[in-house]
């Protein structure tokens, strides 16, 4: 009893740090999680309340040996705070399920069991609408949380009209992206609109520069129109790089070179120049997703390989940014300015650099910069440059919550493009 006391604390430190960091994996030995829609890799996970849809889980464990991961739901509220509810109140059927689809990888000299999964399974399915944390841990132990990923459940109650459009403003005309936004909040029972609803505007998945508490210019009616000059104005950047590791044998153009004699293969990459400077250029890209995929097996989920893969970033004249780090944001390091997504600077060779243990796969990838003692949000501008034109997409989801309730609920969820309804230039 007295060791159990004194584990408790560490207990409850574990399950407050997977609550309070969505998208996270807490352990080393597990890589490549991907949760999206069924058959699209490049789709944010979302499930539409009571509908057939089912979203796809994917996750190696490199220790190599099969293990007994569980998996749950836990509901959170807009701000991915955990809602004060009983997980029996916003899951029908059981609260936790054993992972039982895996298999061990073949072809690869990397070692790996792969799991996966279609979720919602009939016996465990979420039945209220909002955020979700989909919480896979060990042994059936949430004290064991070995990574968590958002997902969202929507019940479509509200109409929504959203589109994107260039700042009047003539500092933010050809480098910015405005969202124009109007809701008919219909027959959802409203009292105080700017305390009831939350909108949330995400640009190509990216939650680090999320726009939040955004309040209504004018209400007529029904209708919510939010259409400030700035209050969902994002830096339009400019099209993500891209990193094609879909073969290790043959090396695609932005590959410098490949060390086959270690393992896990050594892959390094071409020094990426900073772009702040070029011109705008339109080509097509994965706006910061990865796709598994290899050019050599069947099955790349569990037939493709791993390497270490070195990226570098050179800046103007090999000088370290004054005041800034310098971030490599993407779905290949959780589309977040988190430390493990930070470069270190390397003052000898002048240059940025980070080291990530990838599968095979298309990576896309972007360099932002972030003032270490403002904190503002990570901004393109200075390694990338800013573009009006650039092709970008965005999330707007619409939270909602009656007097009665305890949760927020996802009510409406828009997710437009900034070429849709017009030709690529």
């Amino acid at each position: 009893m007295k060791t159990l006391l004194r584990l408790l604390p560490i207990l409850l430190v574990l399950q407050g740090k997977a609550q309070h960091l969505p998208d996270e994996v807490y352990v080393p030995n597990i890589k490549s999680v991907k949760l999206f829609q069924q058959n699209n890799q490049e789709s944010l996970p979302l499930l539409r309340l009571n509908s057939g849809d089912q979203l796809e889980l994917h996750f190696d464990d490199l220790d190599n040996y099969v293990k007994n991961y569980y998996y749950t739901f836990q509901l959170c509220n807009a701000d991915w705070q955990p809602a004060d509810i009983s997980s029996f109140d916003y899951i029908r059927g059981f609260t936790q399920m054993r992972l039982t689809e895996y298999r061990a990888s073949s072809l690869s000299l990397t070692r790996y069991i792969h799991y996966q999964a279609m979720l919602p399974e009939n016996n465990c399915v979420p039945t209220k609408s909002g955020n979700y944390l989909l919480r896979v841990y060990l042994d059936g132990d949430t004290a064991q949380t070995v990574f968590t990923k958002r997902m969202y459940v929507v019940e479509n109650r509200v109409a929504t009209i959203a589109q994107i459009q260039q700042p009047f403003d003539n500092q933010l005309f050809h480098t910015h992206q405005k969202i124009q936004l109007s809701i008919n909040q219909g027959q959802l029972n409203m009292y105080n609109p700017q305390q009831q609803m939350k909108i949330v505007v995400l640009q190509n998945n990216r939650w680090d520069n999320a726009v939040t508490n955004i309040v209504p210019s004018f209400i007529r009616g029904n209708v919510l129109e939010y259409n400030g000059e700035e209050d969902i104005t994002f830096p339009g950047g400019r099209e993500y790089r891209w990193a094609d590791l879909r073969s290790f044998r043959f090396q695609s153009d932005r590959v410098a070179g490949v060390d086959i004699n270690v393992l896990p293969y050594e892959v390094i990459l071409k020094p990426d120049p900073v772009r702040r400077a070029q011109p705008y250029i339109t080509m097509r890209d994965l706006n910061g997703w990865y796709e598994i995929s290899a050019s050599e097996s069947i099955n790349p989920w569990w037939q493709s390989d791993y390497a270490n893969v070195h990226f570098s970033f050179a800046p103007d004249n090999h000088q370290p940014f004054a005041d800034k780090d310098v971030y490599l944001v993407g779905e290949l390091t959780g589309n977040n300015t988190t430390p493990a997504a930070r470069m270190e600077y390397n003052a000898a060779k002048g240059i940025y650099e980070k080291t990530l243990l990838l599968k095979q796969g298309y990576y896309a990838y972007a360099y932002m910069a972030k003032d270490r003692t403002t904190g503002a949000k990570a901004d393109p501008t200075l390694t990338e440059g800013s573009f009006w034109e650039t092709e970008n997409d965005y999330v707007v989801l619409v939270y909602y919550r009656s007097i009665n309730d305890r949760s927020d609920e996802l009510v409406a969820v828009s997710q437009l493009n900034t070429r849709a309804g017009r030709p690529l230039q």
